[in-house]
């Protein structure tokens, strides 16, 4: 009996999934996703439909590389099916703040009053919407969405105040399908 860490990612209908010498490609009907997922000694096979992430006598980090492994398929398909969204707020009590989304940026303009606008990257392929008081961040790609909003949290980090005080900035309110 040889010692085998395993793990299986169901494939719903509707999701097209390829594995090629450590590279997956998950298609739905919201987009496609691509990436490498490769170590010498796990395997990643694809049977039926279901995904089989597995390693032979695994060592500890070997193991938990297979349920890493693993856990970027499922959110991989998550994200072509459903979508990740992330929801902030915009909070101000001393200067309100002006928030705008050009090109592939944030700007954050009167920010504790401050006279030049921060800025924060926006990821890869992800939506940002200003609606009054939230703002609206939508992707397919998890990380991707997930970058951006700490992105944005970073740009409004309060420096040398009292942050009991100023508690001004942008804060991530929800995070969902």
């Amino acid at each position: 009996m040889i010692p085998v860490v395993r793990k299986e990612v169901e494939i719903p209908e509707g999701v097209k999934v390829e594995v090629e010498q450590g590279r997956v490609v998950v298609e739905g009907e919201k987009g496609r996703l691509e990436r490498t997922l490769y170590h010498p000694k796990i395997k990643v096979e694809k049977e039926d439909n279901k995904i089989v992430v597995e390693c032979e006598f695994a060592r500890k980090k070997e193991a938990a590389l297979v349920g890493t492994f693993a856990a970027h398929i499922r959110n991989m398909i998550k994200g072509v099916t459903e979508g990740f969204v992330y929801k902030m707020k915009i909070v101000y009590s001393h200067f309100p703040m002006k928030v705008n989304v050009k090109d592939n940026e944030i700007i954050i303009e009167n920010f504790l009053g401050e006279k030049f606008p921060r800025k924060a990257k926006i990821f890869g392929d992800v939506k940002v919407q200003v609606k009054g008081d939230e703002v609206i961040i939508e992707g397919i790609n998890r990380e991707e969405v997930g970058q951006t909003a700490a992105n944005i949290e970073f740009a409004t980090k309060v420096r040398n105040r009292d942050i009991r005080v100023f508690q001004d900035g942008i804060y991530i309110v929800s995070k969902g399908a």
